[in-house]
C-alpha cells in the first residue's frame, strides 16, 4: 500500500512540474493538453513498469498494464491526428477563407494628409537604440534592471508610442528586488522620439521576468486554467498605469481550426488583479487584441483559398497573398497593421494593400497596383547606394491623395541617416516609361509618345548610339554591352511582372544583339574585319576586335582615350550572367 501510494505521489509530482513549467491549457481545443495527457500516462507506465519490475522486452510485451498505457496514449495521439486533418484547411477551406471578409475602400478617404511633424517615424529597431540609450543614463536602476524588447506600438492621448517594460536583469537581481517589482517603463513618442522613463509609485509585481507565480503567464494560468492566451502585450492605459494586454483564442473549425480572438483578458502589471472582456467590448484603449502574425495568416486564408485547397497548391488561379513584411497604421485612435497585396507567382508589384485593426479584427482592402514593398526599399537605398544605407519597411501615407510609402535610411549602426519617399503607383509607370523610351515595340502607335525600338536597327540587327547620324562615317555604337545588358533587364522585367510579350521582345532584342556584337565586333568567325587591320605592323597594331562600329567604318579606340584596358572594358563591362557571350 505505501508503495502504490509513493508511486501516486512521484506521477503527481511529475505531472505537477511539467505543468508549472509547460503551462498548457486544460482545453481540448489546446494542442499542449493533448501532449500533457500522452506525458502524464507515459509516466504512469514507466512508474507502473518500475513497481512491478518489468525489465525486459518480453516482461513489458506480457504486461496487460503497459498495453494498456500504450493503447491509450496511441489512442490519444490518432484522435489528435484526425482532429488535425478535420481541422485543416484541406477540408474547409471555405470556412477558412471566409473567416475574414475584407471591406473594399477609398484610400483617401481613409486615411488623411499629415504634416511631417507628426509622421511616426520611429520603428522597433530605432526604439531599441534609443531605450537602451535611456536606460544607460539611469545610474540608479541600470545595474539591476534592463529593457525589454516588447516595444508595443499603441495610441496614447491621441499620439502614437512605443512603450516597454524594464526587466530583472539576471536571477540575482530578482531575488534582491522582486519585493519592491519592476520600478518603471519606457515609453517613446514615435514622431518626436522624445524618449521617458516613466518611474511608478508601485513597481510592476507581474511580468515576463519574474521567476516564480508572479510571472504573467503563470499567474494568468492559475486564474484562468482553460483559457488558451496567444501572444501578449505590454500597454498603458490613458492614465499611465501598465497592464498586459492578453488574447484568448478562440478556434471555430473542429478542434483546432480556424482560429481567432474571442475575448481579451486585462491584467493590471501593478496589482495582478485581471478583467476580461469579449473582443466586442474590449475597451477603446487597447490597441492589440490580435497579434498582427495571426491577422496576416487570416488574410492569406482569404487570399489563396477562394478557389479550393488544391487550387491554393496547384494552379493557383486568382490566389493573391500579403507581402513579406508589415507595419502599422494609427488611424481612427486604433493601430491597424498595414501590408501589400500581391499575386502568389511572386513578382514585384502589389494589387493592392490592406489595413486590419489589431483590436476589432476589421478588415480594409484597397485596390492600388504598384510597388512591391521591398522594390520601394531596394530603389531608395539604389539613390544612396554609394553610402550603403540600408531601408527600413515602409510606413504608409496619404501624400497630396496618393499613397506613399515612407521610410528610414540607416547605416551600418542602425543608425537613421534619411528617410525616403516612393509614390507606389508611379513607381512602377516610371519603369514602364523608361521601358518605352528605349524598347517600345508597336509601330505607328498614336497613344505612343516614343518612336519605334528607338536605338535598334532591325536592318543592322544591333542598336546606334546617336540617332542623328551627324557623322561622316554615319552613326556609330561604341559600348555594346550596354545594350546587350538593357535587353537583359527586359526579359528579367517581363519575367518579374508576367508580361509576356515584354518577355519576348527582350530574347529577340537580346540574341539579335549578341549575335550581331559577335560578327562586327569581335568577328568570332574571322570573316569581317580587314587583314590590314588585323595583321598591320609599325605605327598600325595587331587588333583583334573592333571596339567602335560606324556606319561606313570600324576602329579600335574610345571617345576618350586610347589606353587598351579602358578600350576593352567599354564592350564588356558591366559583367553580368547576360555577359556569358563575351
Amino acid at each position: 500500500m505505501k508503495k502504490k501510494l509513493l508511486a501516486g505521489i512521484a506521477v503527481l509530482l511529475l505531472a505537477f512540474l511539467y505543468y508549472y513549467i509547460e503551462l498548457p491549457a486544460i482545453n481540448i481545443h489546446e494542442s499542449g493538453f493533448w501532449f500533457f495527457l500522452v506525458a502524464v500516462i507515459g509516466i504512469i507506465v514507466v512508474v507502473y513498469a518500475i513497481r512491478k519490475r518489468l525489465y525486459g522486452t518480453i516482461q513489458l510485451k506480457q504486461s496487460k498494464g503497459i498495453k494498456a498505457g500504450v493503447i491509450l496514449m496511441l489512442g490519444i495521439i490518432a484522435v489528435y491526428a484526425v482532429g488535425s486533418l478535420l481541422s485543416s484547411p484541406i477540408i474547409n477551406a471555405k470556412k477558412y477563407q471566409n473567416l475574414v471578409t475584407p471591406e473594399e475602400r477609398d484610400f483617401t478617404e481613409d486615411i488623411q494628409e499629415i504634416s511631417f511633424n507628426q509622421i511616426p517615424l520611429l520603428d522597433k529597431d530605432s526604439a531599441v537604440l534609443l531605450g537602451n540609450r535611456k536606460m544607460g543614463s539611469m545610474v540608479d536602476m541600470v545595474s539591476q534592471f534592463e529593457v525589454s524588447d516588447l516595444y508595443s506600438q499603441i495610441n496614447y492621448q491621441g499620439q502614437p508610442y512605443r512603450v516597454t517594460p524594464l526587466v530583472y536583469a539576471n536571477a540575482i537581481k530578482w531575488l534582491t528586488n522582486q519585493k519592491d517589482g519592476i520600478p518603471a517603463y519606457i515609453r517613446i513618442d514615435m514622431a518626436t522620439q522624445n524618449t521617458e522613463l516613466v518611474k511608478l509609485e508601485d513597481g510592476i509585481k507581474y511580468s515576463e521576468s519574474e521567476l516564480l507565480n508572479r510571472n504573467i503567464y503563470r499567474h494568468l494560468r492559475f486564474r484562468y486554467p482553460t483559457y488558451m492566451f496567444d501572444q501578449l502585450s505590454f500597454e498603458i492605459n490613458d492614465d499611465g498605469v501598465p497592464y498586459w494586454i492578453c488574447p484568448v483564442k478562440k478556434f471555430n473549425i473542429g478542434l483546432f481550426g480556424g482560429q481567432t480572438i474571442g475575448k481579451v483578458v486585462l491584467c493590471n502589471a501593478i496589482t495582478g488583479e485581471t478583467e476580461e472582456y469579449k473582443i466586442k467590448d474590449c475597451p477603446q484603449w487597447v490597441d492589440r487584441a490580435y497579434p498582427a502574425d495571426l491577422l496576416i495568416d487570416l488574410y492569406n486564408y482569404h487570399g489563396t483559398l477562394k478557389n479550393g485547397f488544391f487550387n491554393s497548391v496547384l494552379g493557383q488561379k486568382g490566389c493573391l497573398k500579403t507581402t513579406d513584411g508589415y507595419n502599422y497604421l494609427a488611424l481612427e485612435d486604433d493601430v491597424w497593421v498595414y501590408t501589400g497585396i500581391t499575386s502568389v507567382s511572386g513578382d514585384r508589384s502589389n494589387v493592392g494593400f490592406i489595413l486590419m485593426n489589431q483590436r476589432t479584427m476589421e478588415t480594409r482592402y484597397y485596390s492600388c497596383a504598384g510597388a512591391e514593398e521591398y522594390s520601394a526599399m531596394e530603389s531608395a537605398e539604389g539613390q544612396v547606394q554609394n553610402l550603403k544605407y540600408t531601408a527600413a519597411f515602409p510606413l504608409l501615407l496619404n501624400i497630396s491623395n496618393e499613397p506613399t510609402y515612407f521610410m528610414a535610411l540607416k547605416d551600418g549602426a542602425g543608425l537613421v541617416k534619411k528617410y525616403a519617399m516612393v509614390n507606389i503607383q508611379k513607381y512602377q509607370n516610371v519603369i514602364n516609361e523608361i521601358i518605352g523610351d528605349f524598347a517600345t515595340y508597336e509601330e505607328n502607335n498614336s497613344n505612343s509618345r516614343y518612336p519605334f525600338l528607338r536605338y535598334f536597327s532591325t536592318y543592322e540587327g544591333h542598336s546606334w548610339a546617336s540617332g542623328h547620324a551627324n557623322f561622316g562615317d554615319g552613326n556609330n555604337q561604341e559600348s555594346s554591352s550596354e545594350a546587350i545588358n538593357a535587353w537583359a533587364g527586359l526579359i528579367l522585367y517581363g519575367q518579374a511582372t508576367g508580361n509576356k510579350e515584354l518577355t519576348s521582345l527582350g530574347m529577340y532584342l537580346y540574341a539579335t544583339e549578341v549575335s550581331s556584337v559577335n560578327c562586327y565586333w569581335f568577328d568570332t568567325d574571322g570573316d569581317i574585319l580587314d587583314e590590314q587591320y588585323t595583321e598591320g605592323k609599325g605605327e598600325n597594331a595587331k587588333y583583334s576586335q573592333a571596339s567602335m562600329v560606324w556606319g561606313g567604318k570600324y576602329t579600335y579606340a574610345a571617345w576618350w582615350t586610347d589606353e587598351p584596358l579602358q578600350i576593352q572594358g567599354i564592350n564588356i563591362l558591366p559583367m553580368t550572367p547576360a555577359s556569358f557571350y563575351a
